[in-house]
């Protein structure tokens, strides 16, 4: 299969592969079948062969997946091993938890340098890497050859910051903000992050299964 032609609900659904077949491997678990890891995705042995089979199956007739191997190609595929180059822009609450707790090694990407306006904590350090002053930010993005920026400033700041990051090279976003960057930079690769509307979600499902408690009644 083209994998233009792979849909992006395929795409969303890897990392939960790669991160169910990690706590297998953590067990000590050396193969499993589709069914076992459908079982465990939630899904149906049909969906996960299918899946898997948009990259070229890695099963085995009578035998099922060999979990390390799969975990690796499935590393390979979301390029967990390339170590893309990445800032983060925002030392808040939400950028310093970010920077604090997420292994961004484990998950493809290096920071390489924290930014934010606030000159009390410029110097510090979260995780041994320095907070700097949003000021440079364009300088420091051209000669550390970064790709990928994390976005965790007010909406107010985002245009501007992703116009700087832009021409700067920086064109991959994982973005926190409410600004639509795709909309000023159709080509840009995002990952859109909204919490309210997470959040908004969550109280759609309890109200929905409030109001069928309440229908059968």
């Amino acid at each position: 299969m083209n994998k233009e032609n792979i849909s992006k609900s395929v795409i969303r659904r890897l990392p939960r592969y790669y991160r169910f077949l990690t706590e297998l491997e953590e067990q000590d678990i050396d193969k499993i079948s589709s069914g076992k890891l459908a079982a465990i995705m939630r899904s149906t042995a049909s969906q996960v062969r299918q899946d898997l089979n948009c990259f070229g199956g890695f099963g085995h007739q009578g035998y099922g997946y060999s979990v390390p191997a799969l975990r690796d190609e499935i590393a390979k595929i979301l390029g967990l091993n390339k170590r893309y180059k990445a800032i983060l822009v925002g030392a808040g609450h939400i950028g310093t938890a970010i920077a604090a707790h997420l292994r961004f090694d484990m998950m493809g990407f290096q920071l390489v340098g924290i930014f934010d306006n606030n000159k009390e904590i410029l110097g510090a350090h979260i995780n041994r890497v320095e907070i700097m002053d949003s000021e440079n930010i364009g300088q420091f993005c051209r000669d550390n050859g970064v790709q990928a920026a994390f976005l965790c400033i007010p909406r107010s700041a985002a245009k501007q910051t992703v116009k700087t990051l832009y021409d700067a090279g920086v064109t991959r976003f994982w973005n926190f903000t409410h600004y639509y960057i795709q909309g000023d930079y159709p080509e840009a690769v995002v990952e859109n992050v909204h919490l309210s509307d997470m959040l908004m979600t969550l109280c759609y499902r309890i109200n929905e299964v409030e109001n069928s408690y309440d229908e059968n009644e």
